[in-house]
């Protein structure tokens, strides 16, 4: 019996980081969404898909930054990480007219769901809907997303891509201090959404 349950922890432990990637695509699909986070290897990707004529149109959420309106309000201007982004992808060839930066100061994943739900609500043509993030984030994103497009009786599909520009990939994840924090954060999270974040996506 022993034996068993050490095997079963031994699985679960080795799979527990692969489990995390969820590579759906890519595919072609009406409207392309760029989760916040990781900035580099997201714009990378989104420009690649964009480029490569996955999607027409890209989607970002304005990142809630802290106390950044504070700096602001005393004179010390910074870029915020979604201006960052909107550069970026400009550089690498998007059309400005092509990204839609949606309002809202975004403090999670659910909160960035919620708001791009609420925008394609009236939007009904646009059924399939590209989700570019980190690899370690894909398999929650992809959860979220779907979850909250359900909840509101919508069938856009969602299309997870984890960015080819971020090293991760779950296997030996245990092996090294980044991998085992970006995969414990993970179940962490998953575990939050799960049992006390869930209920907003009734209430909203």
């Amino acid at each position: 019996m022993l034996s068993v349950v050490v095997v079963s922890v031994l699985l679960v432990m080795r799979f527990a980081g692969t489990w995390l990637v969820r590579n759906d695509g890519p595919r072609k699909a009406d409207v392309m969404v760029m989760l916040m986070g990781s900035i580099p290897d997201r714009v990378l990707e989104t420009s690649d898909l964009y480029r490569a004529g996955y999607a027409k149109k890209i989607i970002l959420v304005e990142e809630n930054m802290g106390s950044y309106r504070k700096l602001e309000e005393r004179g010390a201007e910074i870029l915020s990480n979604t201006t960052q982004c909107f550069n970026a992808l400009i550089r690498l060839g998007v059309k400005s007219t092509d990204i839609t930066i949606l309002p809202g100061d975004a403090e999670s994943t659910l909160a960035e769901a919620m708001i791009v739900r609420n925008f394609l609500k009236g939007q009904p043509e646009a059924d399939r809907l590209i989700l570019v993030t980190s690899p370690g984030h894909t398999r929650r994103s992809w959860i979220i997303f779907s979850q909250a497009f359900r909840k509101s009786g919508m069938k856009t599909r969602i299309i997870t891509v984890p960015s080819k520009y971020n090293a991760f990939s779950g296997h030996g994840w245990w092996k090294h201090k980044e991998t085992i924090q970006t995969v414990l954060q993970e179940y962490i999270k998953l575990f939050s959404f799960f049992v006390f974040e869930r209920s907003r996506l009734d209430a909203a």
